[in-house]
């Protein structure tokens, strides 16, 4: 028995995508039908609750009007803010509100005219940036384009990180075009950090009451109970950043090499770099993960970071402190709850205060934003305690220090080659600097995991970083340094599941010898045509230096007719880098298109919305 064509019951569909649906289930038989549906569902799994508004009984039903319901639309770069948004949407939910809820890149920027509440949970990225799922509505919103909207009220909660100067700036930003543009603010900003939940706990309930009022008010006088989204996301595998699974340590490989410094028998010069592939067995803990996805780890500050805070700060590590009703020594809670290589403006406002510093009070003007951007680019919590020496006492120290924040490695493994592992590419920060040496905390940590040893892991799934459905498409991948990380899975995956599209490899190192990550991997995935080109760029092995960016430049021609024939383009890696590939991809595209930047600008932006220009950048 085949499909025949399908009369659409009211839905989150417009036309056009139900004539698409309509001809791509059309002469589908039961097993097609059946498989289709298990798919869709497993693509809602990273949207959250569902768009279609389904009444008490189970009947479909048209989703309610706009103005008899919320809109809860997230921009989130590593799953912060789509849990809040979710959390938010589902309190609604149990409030019995008409709600729906929505990644920024799928939200409708015509329906933004017609919206009467909407709530928007947004993360920042870097200084001031939007997440890159937002950067589409966020350019739509501030530009010439964007309606007024005087009949709108709104909401917005932001997640940032204090380490940064621009602390929840696109947030601020949002917040106050939305102002603009006419719209009600009904709840003030909030600006959560990474203890997030002090702020968004409240915020959620307070925002929740007013939509709340608001939306009886606009309820229809028969007072029919309003519509609610049912959540279709199947039961995980109870492991998440709350509750991590314990993976062992399968191998723990250096995989940067020495340079070769003298003419006699293995001499050679110290190792600059030490980058780690990791392998960790995931046997029986029923998380699943796709290329793209990345790998939370719960990390334990290692014992030369913790030791260095407390001979600066000159407290006693054996002092037992409670904080919230926990006691635990003050070592432990250096150790396991403390952040001590990310400062924030909060603590540094504390230490100035109680060092009575008046230089550390100038860095920390607001009209002075450089010093203060300087300062948390350089320094560590131990150079704070060091410059600037100030009484600390064991309570108020961990009173003011921040929770640690767990850190994400993008995978670097495909489960249908590995199985049940994962693996990761991470690069050991160790550096010296204001008369020391430093360490990074979570890379340290991984760095010196021995084999058999366990790690607390879970999944943090990136729907945005995904290889192409279509498995004809081509991809282009450009990953520097530890951003070759997930393109390892790309290609790992594409060989896998047999995708005739090709494969084409930017990646970049400051030297062949010691940089050149997974060389042997590459060169035997190009024989065996896994790979089907490879471009490198090594920076400091000529006079002149040489980024990938560089590269992209060099190939653009090829670069290009690759885009114009349907190709799908990847980023990983650095901020800066990616930026610096934005503007090389721009130069690109303008140099074969008539020298029309503005279009070149144009033309990134739709392919990102079509979700063929995807970034992965920290």
């Amino acid at each position: 028995m085949t499909a025949a064509s399908p009369a659409f019951p009211p839905g989150p569909l417009d036309e056009d995508r139900k004539v698409l649906l309509a001809r791509l289930v059309e002469g589908l038989d039961a097993p097609a039908l059946w498989w289709l549906s298990g798919y869709t569902a497993g693509l809602a799994q990273g949207h959250g609750a569902p768009q279609l508004a389904v009444l008490p009984g189970g009947g479909a039903a048209a989703a309610p009007q706009s103005g008899q319901r919320l809109t809860v639309l997230y921009g989130s770069q590593t799953g912060n803010a789509r849990r809040e948004a979710e959390k938010l949407a589902t309190a609604a939910e149990a409030a019995g509100l008409a709600v729906r809820l929505v990644r920024a890149d799928a939200y409708p920027t015509r329906e933004l005219a017609s919206e009467r509440l909407l709530y928007i949970v947004i993360s920042t990225q870097g200084e001031g940036d939007p997440p890159d799922d937002a950067i589409g509505f966020t350019e739509f919103l501030s530009g010439k384009r964007a309606p007024k909207l005087p009949e709108l009220k709104y909401a917005v909660l932001g997640l940032g990180d204090t380490s940064y100067a621009d602390f929840c700036g696109i947030a601020r930003k949002l917040d106050a075009r939305l102002a603009e543009l006419g719209a009600q603010r009904i709840h003030d900003l909030g600006q959560a950090d990474l203890d997030i939940d002090s702020v968004a706990a409240p915020w959620r309930e307070a925002a929740l009451a007013k939509a709340g009022e608001l939306l009886r008010a606009a309820a229809p006088a028969s007072g029919a109970h309003l519509a609610t989204v049912t959540p279709l996301r199947p039961a995980a595998a109870g492991w998440s950043h709350e509750r991590p699974f314990p993976a062992e340590v399968l191998a723990n490989q250096r995989i940067t090499g020495r340079e070769f410094r003298a003419v006699g028998f293995r001499k050679y010069g110290p190792v600059e770099k030490d980058v780690r592939h990791i392998e960790l067995s995931l046997e029986g803990s029923g998380l699943a993960y796709e290329p793209g996805d990345a790998l939370g780890i719960r990390h334990r500050n290692p014992e030369p970071l913790v030791a260095s805070v407390l001979e600066a700060a000159r407290l006693d590590g054996n002092a037992a402190v409670t904080i919230e009703g926990e006691t635990l020594p003050l070592h432990e809670w250096l150790a396991t709850r403390r952040e001590l290589t990310r400062l924030s403006r909060p603590f540094l406002a504390a230490h100035a205060e109680r060092s009575g510093s008046a230089s550390l009070r100038q860095l920390l003007d607001p009209t002075q934003p450089a010093g203060l951007a300087a300062l948390l680019a350089d320094h560590q919590l131990v150079d704070v305690l060091r410059r600037w020496p100030a009484d600390w006492d064991h309570q108020a120290l961990v009173a003011a220090l921040r929770p640690q924040a767990q850190r994400l490695y993008s995978i670097a493994s495909s489960r249908r080659r590995v199985g049940e592992e994962a693996h990761l590419t991470v690069d050991a920060l160790r550096y010296h600097a204001h008369g020391h040496d430093h360490l990074g905390a979570a890379s340290a940590f991984l760095a010196a995991l021995e084999e058999g040893a366990q790690v607390p892991v879970y999944v943090e799934p990136n729907e945005r970083f995904r290889v192409p459905a279509d498995a004809s498409r081509d991809i282009i991948m450009i990953g520097p340094g530890t951003g070759v990380a997930p393109f390892r899975g790309f290609v790992q995956e594409r060989a896998e599941t047999g995708a005739s599209g090709r494969n084409w490899l930017f990646f970049g190192a400051q030297h062949f010898n010691t940089g050149f990550l997974y060389q042997v991997e590459w060169q035997e995935a190009l024989q065996r045509k896994e790979l089907h080109r490879l471009d490198l760029a090594f920076s400091r092995d000529q006079p002149a230096k040489v980024y990938v960016q560089d590269r992209l430049r060099e190939r653009g021609a090829e670069l290009y007719a690759w885009l114009q024939d349907g190709a799908h383009l990847y980023v990983c890696g650095a901020i800066a880098m990616g930026k610096d590939v934005h503007a090389a991809l721009l130069d690109v595209v303008a140099a074969h298109n008539g020298g029309d930047r503005e279009a070149a600008a144009e033309y990134l932006t739709t392919l990102q919305a079509e979700g063929r220009y995807a970034r992965d950048v920290y």
